[in-house]
């Protein structure tokens, strides 16, 4: 991973729109994804074929379950986090549909559900930054698919946000069943997600 940085302003933290314009102007190698986490822009390789599979079934529950209409299931789409001076690109969000039809950047504040499935050089980010974040921005419910985890691979299910912080979660391991409340009430079988 990789880091670019941008000049502060007097009052030191970095200026959100000159963040956005640099992310923009990046020539980010084919297959990586450059965010914005904690007002540090950060180049990330493309996922490993484990990572993109978890990611892929993810899509597909979402897909073929019964959502709402006005949802549909993104991967990769970028969201703003202007209160934790981020630019984060999920895994997977659920959003309503009409956020994509204008060419502002969707809001966490405004999705459903985010997914983040940890790499090696992200794991960190994924599961201090950007569940605060996240958190912050009072996004729903957090999925973390933690294949690094301390003691063997985790998925961790975040919800009730209040301030920068989660106020309930529900965790496991690969393999358990977890329930994703309405506006989704399925059941998701992480059995069969592989490692890495």
């Amino acid at each position: 991973m990789s880091v670019a940085t941008v000049d502060h302003n007097s009052g030191g933290q970095p200026d959100w729109d000159e963040l956005l314009r640099v992310l923009y102007e990046m020539d980010t190698p084919e297959g990586c994804k450059a965010e914005i986490v904690e007002g540090v822009i950060t180049v990330a390789p493309p996922p490993s074929n484990g990572h993109t599979s978890i990611a892929s079934r993810l899509h597909e529950l979402f897909v073929l379950s019964k959502l709402p209409a006005s949802l549909g299931a993104y991967q990769n789409l970028g969201l703003t986090v202007p209160r934790r001076v981020g630019f984060y690109i999920p895994d997977l969000v659920v959003a309503d549909r009409a956020l994509l039809d204008t060419p502002e950047p969707v809001r966490a504040t405004d999705v459903e559900l985010v997914v983040e499935i940890t790499s090696p050089g992200n794991a960190r980010h994924d599961r201090v930054a950007k569940q605060a974040g996240y958190a912050a921005a009072g996004a729903p419910l957090y999925l973390l698919v933690d294949s690094f985890a301390n003691g063997g691979p985790t998925v961790t299910l975040f919800s009730e946000p209040d301030d920068n912080v989660y106020r309930r979660l529900q965790a496991g391991k690969f393999g358990d069943t977890f329930h994703l409340p309405e506006p989704f009430g399925l059941d998701l079988d992480t059995a069969g997600f592989p490692v890495g």
